[in-house]
């Protein structure tokens, strides 16, 4: 089972920038930190996309979450997630999340 994503997750886009929670969901908290759900996009900083031909990712909006663990009855977000990045069509990478949790 994947661990659960927390706000201090380390997500980065494909192309290097750091993606950051915009919408935690603070009453459930993993690690000391809110838990983040499907429903709140991330915001993209430092994407190494120049706009030509293809512009920087700006937001990664989560398509893929948790099937059984929810928080105010979304799901959360696992290690395993799927995003898309806005503008550039292309994914993220979780590279660091807290270890205790899982989720399914």
């Amino acid at each position: 089972m994947p661990f659960i994503l927390h706000l201090g997750a380390t997500v980065l886009c494909m192309h290097g920038g750091q993606a950051q929670a915009t919408a935690p969901f603070p009453r459930v908290m993993v690690g000391g930190q809110p838990v983040v759900t499907i429903t709140g996009p991330h915001a993209v900083a430092g994407c190494a996309l120049t706009g030509t031909p293809s512009p920087p990712c700006v937001m990664a909006q989560w398509v893929k979450g948790a099937l059984r663990v929810m928080a105010g009855g979304a799901p959360v977000l696992l290690q395993d997630s799927v995003a898309v990045c806005a503008a550039a069509g292309t994914g993220v990478n979780i590279l660091v999340t807290q270890t205790r949790v899982m989720g399914q």
